[in-house]
């Protein structure tokens, strides 16, 4: 009997992948997904690896159904978390316009760390009041999307994760969220600059909004942006703490 996880590969650091997704690789037969991420996945006799680019995600995904309806035990994997701007949607996707055989395969996701969680963990807490997610990539989505997200966003006085801020191919989109945020927020709160969290390549810089500049981001990095209650706590010779208090302070 085949089956087919969908599992979250973490951000990177080998000890931040789960127990269970650990256990499920070990018990695999196939990996599937984006050549990085295919490159984390330890070989081993009997393991087959299949990588492919990042804008083949229904193909992949159709590619890891066909092998677990075979009777294989197939894992797709994703960086950060599965359901985070990544590959479940693309397989839930497949199967539903798929064939009608494809809904009887075992079909688990398996949760990993994201990178915006990894992000915050390392300056501290800055999600620690309400907060939203949005991906800055308009490949999948219109820029007249992702700006009014961004307006309302910041007019609800979220803390922000953003995902995908700025690549090469489009590097004017996060050069127009910053002014969106500017003439919005209208304040000095806390951005996060976080590229490559738990690698060894990893960066963090912490500026004012007002100081914010599009080159400091790339796709590797996550930008979080604070609410206006957001607060930055000062240490000796340490980095300094961003966090967000639970409580609403008026």
């Amino acid at each position: 009997m085949g089956w087919l996880k969908i599992v979250g590969m973490g951000p990177g650091d080998e000890t931040l992948l789960t127990p269970q997704v650990q256990h499920a690789l070990a018990k695999a037969s196939d990996v599937i997904g984006y050549f990085p991420y295919i490159a984390r996945v330890t070989e081993r006799p009997g393991l087959r690896l299949h990588g492919s680019d990042n804008r083949v995600e229904l193909d992949r995904a159709k590619h890891a159904l066909q092998l677990a309806l075979k009777g294989n035990k197939v894992i797709v994997v994703s960086s950060g978390d599965p359901g985070v701007f990544a590959m479940a949607a693309a397989v839930f996707e497949a199967l539903e316009d798929g064939p009608e055989a494809w809904r009887t395969i075992d079909i688990d996701v398996l949760p990993g760390i994201t990178a915006m969680l990894a992000a915050a963990a390392r300056v501290g807490a800055p999600l620690g009041h309400d907060f939203c997610t949005i991906n800055l990539s308009d490949n999948l989505k219109p820029w007249e999307i992702i700006e009014r997200r961004l307006r309302l966003s910041a007019e609800a006085d979220f803390a922000m994760a953003f995902y995908n801020p700025r690549s090469k191919s489009r590097p004017q989109g996060f050069e127009k969220a910053l002014r969106i945020l500017n003439s919005v927020c209208k304040d000095t709160r806390p951005v996060i600059f976080a590229r490559a969290v738990s690698s060894p390549q990893e960066t963090i810089n912490v500026v004012p909004l007002t100081e914010a500049t599009p080159q400091m981001a790339d796709m590797r990095t996550m930008v979080i942006v604070g609410s206006s209650q957001t607060r930055i706590i000062q240490r000796p010779d340490k980095s300094p703490i961003v966090y967000t208090p639970r409580f609403w302070a008026p």
